[in-house]
């Protein structure tokens, strides 16, 4: 298999849910194997100072890491938790990281909209970028709304401002694609540098991320089949759902971005949908504190709980999320809490 198809191919073998703990705890690590020979510089003689690549979202910046440290070097990230990539601007000196790092790594496919000038002055500059979701074979955009229209459910016409054509981003929610992440950073590392090991740490990465999609879908699996459709914050949950075996019933904005507000006839169109179709749970980012979300729930009496997981991007520290794998352990345990 050339080396193209076997970027795009899901890496879901699977695995023995027996010691996935200590798989997990490998992802918070890096490859520990490496991490110490190397001295703090990598095998090109970069500074310990000085990242050898740059990712863009706080959840690429999270798997980079693991696949820079294995390798001995190290890496940075443009973005910070909390910070919305829709509209997110670089500085003067994260712009200069993109310009002389070996390799951008960036999500693609519209997400980081407020970098779009950033990054083409770096590629323009000659800085080698890599987009991931498109690599990773990304899901069509819209798909839950362009369902509903042809039901007769029009609960979201009207936001001229969103584009629902095209092909959805947020990849990350599902673990498996990020494994493949993983492994297409380290070969383009690899071939940015001439150092093979960032391709074999790539591979090491994505194998502990397939034990993490393992041990999500075993945490999931306590939630009944009959429990399992969501309405969410917007349109960034249809890779969860496909993977992990839910339904989105429901979008409160519709589109990828979280800046706009459906009218009050939206959201009384929303109501009357889950009134008639059900709902399990409200979905929602976490620290959004996202008065729609609440306000949906209390028409419903509160018996539609609103979950916050980590979607936008990892925790802060000190919250338990701050690394991309445990983010979304996080999140599973945080969903079949609330649904089991």
């Amino acid at each position: 298999m050339d080396r193209s198809a076997r970027l795009v191919t899901a890496r879901r073998r699977s695995l023995p849910l027996v010691g996935l703990v200590a798989a997990a705890a490998l992802v918070l690590t890096g490859c520990s194997a490496q991490e110490g020979a190397s001295g703090g510089g990598d095998a090109g003689g970069r500074g310990a100072d000085d990242p050898v690549a740059v990712a863009t979202t706080t959840q690429l910046g999270s798997v980079l890491d693991q696949v820079t440290t294995c390798a001995g070097a190290s890496s940075a990230t443009i973005m910070g938790p909390g910070d919305d990539p829709h509209d997110f601007s670089a500085s003067s000196r994260q712009v200069a990281q993109l310009a002389t790092a070996e390799l951008v790594v960036s999500n693609g496919l519209g997400l980081e909209a407020g970098l779009r000038t950033a990054l083409d002055n770096a590629r323009a500059d000659g800085a080698r970028l890599l987009e991931v979701a498109p690599a990773v074979d990304p899901l069509p955009f819209g798909a839950h709304e362009e369902d509903h229209a042809a039901e007769g459910h029009g609960a979201h016409d009207g936001h001229d401002g969103h584009e629902h054509e095209g092909l959805d981003p947020h990849f990350w929610m599902d673990v498996a694609r990020m494994g493949q992440a993983a492994e297409l950073i380290g070969d383009e590392l690899a071939e940015a540098t001439g150092e093979q090991q960032y391709a074999d740490c790539g591979t090491e990465a994505a194998g502990e991320l397939e034990a993490v999609d393992a041990e999500v879908r075993q945490i999931l699996e306590a939630i009944p089949a009959e429990r399992r459709t969501l309405v969410t914050d917007h349109e960034a949950y249809a890779y969860f759902a496909a993977a992990y075996g839910f339904e989105v019933g429901g979008v409160v904005i519709p589109g990828g971005s979280t800046d706009a507000e459906p009218s009050s006839g939206e959201m009384a169109a929303l109501v009357a949908q889950m009134e008639r179709e059900g709902a399990d749970a409200l979905v929602t980012g976490a620290g959004g504190g996202n008065k729609l979300m609440q306000a949906l729930s209390a028409e419903t009496g509160g018996e539609v709980p609103v979950v916050e997981i980590y979607e936008g991007g990892i925790g802060p520290e000190g919250s338990g999320a701050e690394t991309y794998a445990v983010a979304m352990v996080l999140n599973a345990r945080t969903l079949a809490e609330a649904l089991s």
